[in-house]
Order: C-alpha cells, then structure tokens, then sequence
C-alpha cells in the first residue's frame, strides 16, 4: 500500500483532500470522496487524512513554528504519546509520512491503549541526545491520563532522565493537548494539528530525530499539483 508506484496517486489524493478542506469540506465527507476517487485502502486514507491540510491551515503553522536556534537555554513542553510513537514507529520499521506542513508522522491509532515496545527506550535515548545536542534547558512531558499505562511510561521516562541526568518531568493529565497549547513559557514539541495551530512555539522535534536515522521508512505525501500528476 505504500510502496513507490503508489506514492503519486497518495500525494495527488492528499492535494486533492487538501483542496476540499481549503473549500469548507469536512470529514469524513471529503476523505470518502478522494479515497473513492483514487480506490484507496481503509490504511492508505488514513495516510492520506494526516498528511492533508488546507493551504491556510499550513500557512498558520509554518508562522507558529520555531526556528532550531530559539530551542538553546529553552524550556519545552512535550506532546509525549504523540512523539514517542512516532520515534518508535522509525525505529521498528513502520510507515512514516512526510506531510504537507512538513512535518513527519506516523501510522500509530492508539485507541486509549500504549504499551512499551523494545524500541521505547532507545527511542526516548535517541529524543534525550538531541536535546542535549540542542541544549534545551529543561523539557516537561505530558502524557494523557486515561490512556493505559500512561503512569508506567511516565516512570520510565524519570528513570531514563535521572539515568542520563537530564532535567526532564513527567506528569499524566485529563487533556494534555490543552495544557500544551496553554503553556506559555515553553516551546512546544508536537505534530498534533490544534495543538501546532494554537500554541504560541512548536517544533517538529520528530522530523530532526529521524533525520539521524538510517534506512527509515518514510513515504513523502507532500504537495503534488492539483489535478495533475506529481514526480516522485
């Protein structure tokens, strides 16, 4: 479902459903017109669902993102599920999907269950270096509350922090997205959507981890000219 020859009609669907959002469309509406259109597999509309946005939503991202050098001697507030996973799946071989924001994400649907994987702890290894790399003076990861295991990840993290001896905190809350986008002393790491759309800073921490990575799984959905074929 995501192998090269069908990385052109994916990345036409996505500028297609992307269009329609520009045009007052809604899912799932939308996502059933363009998945219909290009006979696409219950996956391959999900795919193409993360990676589409309207070309006013993207804008009002892209004005909210900070640059890599504001990240030095900065606080940051972490979407943590929505990074871990992301950071896992690269690990582990899964699809990840570089997006129309330019922002990379991946495959993983939840549905209020995490368990740790082999690759979580490499994976929060891998996250860690960079911030020291960056020298982030400080990072708070939120997890959500209802989502099993979420106390059990949060106690791992303190324990790789306390490891490495980085300043990290972990708490768990009812609506992390909101304590996230209320946060105004810190820089945002996330790929959610509202939370990008309404918080003061964000970055795309996950794009710049699995950039060190080799031989990561990554099908590029960003734009293709509307109603025309693109090049791979």
């Amino acid at each position: 479902m995501f192998s090269s020859p069908q990385h052109r009609p994916l990345r036409e669907a996505v500028s297609d459903l992307s269009w329609l959002f520009g045009r007052g469309y809604v899912l799932p509406s939308a996502l059933k017109l363009v998945g219909d259109r290009y006979q696409l597999a219950e996956r391959q509309r999900t795919a193409v669902m993360r990676a589409a946005c309207s070309d006013e939503a993207r804008q009002l991202r892209l004005d909210r993102r900070a640059e890599l050098r504001e990240l030095t001697g900065a606080a940051v507030a972490i979407d943590g599920f929505n990074l871990l996973t992301t950071i896992e799946a690269a690990l582990s071989g899964g699809v990840l999907l570089s997006c129309r924001d330019g922002v990379i994400r991946d495959m993983a649907s939840m549905h209020g269950t995490y368990r740790t994987v082999e690759e979580t702890e490499p994976a929060l290894i891998l996250i860690g270096r960079l911030l020291t790399e960056y020298r982030v003076a400080s990072a708070h990861w939120w997890l959500d509350r209802p989502v099993s295991n979420s106390g059990r990840l949060a106690t791992l993290i303190r324990k790789v922090a306390a490891d490495q001896q980085w300043n990290w905190t972990a708490d768990l809350h009812l609506n992390p997205d909101r304590q996230l986008i209320d946060t105004q002393d810190a820089i945002i790491i996330s790929a959610d959507r509202v939370v990008m759309e309404n918080s003061v800073r964000w970055w795309p921490l996950a794009n710049a981890v699995v950039n060190t990575l080799q031989d990561v799984w990554l099908v590029n959905l960003g734009d293709a000219p509307h109603g025309a074929a693109a090049s791979q």
